[in-house]
């Protein structure tokens, strides 16, 4: 009989699951379970895991998979170089809603992050569900989507350091981001390799639809986007010390809410190799500029 506990946190995304403490050591049976709820409610929650530091937390993430690098650009926390440091005061402002590095060819299968220091209020993070998302849009639609592909890109929008807490910052996180140019094309609907499901594959990365003009791009990435994030695709963690988030970020979007001022948040992120996105089509995404080999291998 299982020791965990998975209690759904919302209707259509995410799960707390307690009675686990996470680590490299897991019994192959506790790990399937985790990966089993993770690809059925897209994210799952775990309170308490203030044993974990950071050698840690990459020996826990690459029971789910290989770890890529801490992003194609931004510098790494650690010196294996696996762990992003998700600081707000270094100017890491993530307000748009996004699936994780989709301006590559081959984003993570998924993020684990943990929470080091959080506000007492606010801070929060949002997650969508975009296989529901996908499923809930009308047939004709879905019969759209399926056949369009988007060009994705790290170019930064500068447009939004004006706006930043602190431009100077922002500027300089932003010329960091953008150091290396990816562009990548995928399909607007990709097949889940693992569930076989469609999901929407879109996020603020997105920047143009490949034969649209950009008006039209534009228009049409709105009104997709605004299905992907109404409240009932979405579920809200409000954060503790020690808190885990894992999340399939093939099936997902997130962003964090801003509205906790100056006060410190800081979380530890890893990501796990994933596999290049195959449309309904089974036409793989094509990388147009970059090369991310040194970021990820690609998953089998």
């Amino acid at each position: 009989m299982s020791s965990l506990s998975i209690v759904p946190v919302a209707g259509r995304i995410g799960a707390e699951i307690s009675g686990v403490r996470l680590g490299g050591d897991l019994p192959p049976g506790v790990l399937a379970e985790i990966r089993l709820a993770l690809l059925g409610h897209k994210v799952v929650f775990f309170r308490g895991q203030d044993h974990l530091d950071e050698q840690s937390q990459v020996a826990f993430a690459r029971l789910l998979g290989e770890p890529t690098a801490a992003h194609p650009t931004v510098p790494s926390l650690d010196g294996n170089g696996h762990i992003l440091d998700l600081d707000y005061r270094n100017g890491h402002k993530v307000d748009r809603w996004h699936t994780d590095v989709t301006f590559v060819d081959r984003p993570p299968l998924a993020s684990v992050l943990r929470a080091i220091t959080v506000p007492a209020a606010g801070g929060d993070t949002l997650w969508a569900n975009t296989v529901t998302a996908y499923e809930h849009l009308p047939a004709a639609l879905r019969a759209l989507l399926d056949q369009l592909r988007a060009v994705h890109t790290n170019q930064y929008d500068y447009g939004r350091v004006a706006t930043a807490d602190d431009p100077d910052r922002a500027r300089k996180y932003a010329e960091v981001f953008a150091s290396t140019v990816f562009e990548t094309e995928h399909p607007v609907v990709r097949v889940h390799p693992e569930t076989g499901e469609r999901s929407i594959l879109l996020g603020d990365f997105a920047k143009r639809l490949a034969g649209f003009t950009a008006h039209d791009s534009a228009a049409l990435i709105r009104l997709i986007q605004e299905h992907v994030t109404e409240v009932e695709n979405t579920v809200r963690w409000r954060w503790s010390p020690g808190d885990v988030a894992i999340w399939d970020n093939r099936a997902t979007q997130h962003r964090v809410v801003h509205d906790f001022g100056d006060r410190p948040r800081r979380l530890h992120r890893v990501t796990i190799a994933g596999e290049v996105p195959v449309g309904v089509d089974g036409r793989p995404s094509t990388v147009l500029t970059g090369d991310a080999a040194a970021y990820s291998p690609i998953a089998a």
